[in-house]
């Protein structure tokens, strides 16, 4: 976070990236959705794993269920006397 031109101009070119990439899901999506909404839930489904295009179409769908996390295997560190 600077205060010199330079810091300006890159924070100015980055949120304006960012309003056009948004503006271009909201052109792209089926469901209706305003330019403020769909960046507050946009934010909130970033720690989610979901496709984005299904998504966008359908907000309000239950993300599907993932598959089952798989135990981690022992390493054997802690036998002592076998080769």
């Amino acid at each position: 976070m600077g205060t010199s031109e330079n810091a300006l101009q890159t924070r100015i070119w980055t949120a304006l990236i960012a309003i056009l990439l948004i503006k271009y899901l909201q052109l792209k999506a089926t469901f209706g959705w305003s330019l403020s909404n769909l960046m507050a839930l946009l934010r909130q489904q970033l720690f989610v794993y979901r496709d984005l295009w299904e998504w966008i179409d359908h907000p309000f769908q239950a993300p599907p269920l993932m598959a089952p996390v798989l135990q981690q295997l022992e390493l054997g560190l802690g036998r002592v006397g076998t080769a």
